[in-house]
């Protein structure tokens, strides 16, 4: 079944249900000013308050925008009042469209599945770009400096979590977050087997050995 991710920067993000229609799931999860926090799979929809606690919507807009993650992201400005102004602004600032609020589940599914239908796929076939790595997601293909990478959907996903997150240490707990598995739990001594398999492919292609071990914290992914 195909996912669709509906972003929310109200704490409402965090407790909506699941909805199901036509073979596909809609998940909802809250939208922090540091953009998602696990890797997420086919259309994402995005719904930004006007205010939020720590950033002003249109600046969320704007970050959106230039985040790889969201590149194919249709982004909703959530407007306090019908302002032709405020419109205006959401719009200049990366915004697809705007409603006014307050949010409802009945609201952002209707608005969801309306726009969804005129719309297709055309965001499914995206191509993110973090320093020497490309990563095609229509193809399911990763490069390094323009040479493949062979990798199984496990290391794949993995890739392009430390891609997205470079530079910094990453407990093995933070990957199983990040990596968003819905099947069950995942042992940590597996995400050991995924990272020495990325490892050898990353080497296979060329890369060097730009994942390094943090003793007793985890794993760095070093990209400049």
């Amino acid at each position: 079944m195909d996912v669709v991710t509906i972003f929310l920067t109200s704490d409402l993000g965090e407790t909506l249900d699941d909805f199901i229609h036509d073979k596909q799931r809609f998940v909802f999860a809250r939208l922090g000013s540091g953009g998602p926090e696990r890797l997420v799979d086919g259309p994402i929809w995005a719904f930004v308050d006007w205010v939020m606690e720590d950033l002003a919507g249109l600046e969320m807009c704007r970050r959106l925008r230039a985040d790889p993650r969201m590149a194919g992201a249709h982004i909703t400005m959530v407007l306090e009042a019908d302002d032709i102004d405020d419109r205006r602004r959401a719009l200049k600032a990366g915004a697809d469209d705007y409603m006014v609020g307050p949010v409802e589940r009945t609201r952002v599914l209707d608005r969801v599945l309306a726009v969804q239908t005129r719309r297709g796929d055309a965001a499914a076939a995206r191509i993110q770009e973090y320093g020497p790595v490309t990563i095609n997601l229509a193809a399911l293909q990763a490069l390094w400096a323009g040479q493949p990478i062979t990798l199984r959907p496990n290391e794949f996903r993995l890739l392009r979590f430390l891609a997205q997150n470079p530079n910094r240490v990453l407990s093995r707990a933070d990957l199983i977050k990040g990596l968003g598995k819905d099947e069950g739990p995942i042992d940590e001594r597996t995400v050991d087997v995924w990272i020495g398999r990325l490892r050898r492919a990353l080497k296979a292609a060329g890369a060097g050995n730009p994942l390094r071990t943090v003793r007793q914290m985890g794993y760095v992914f070093d990209l400049r």
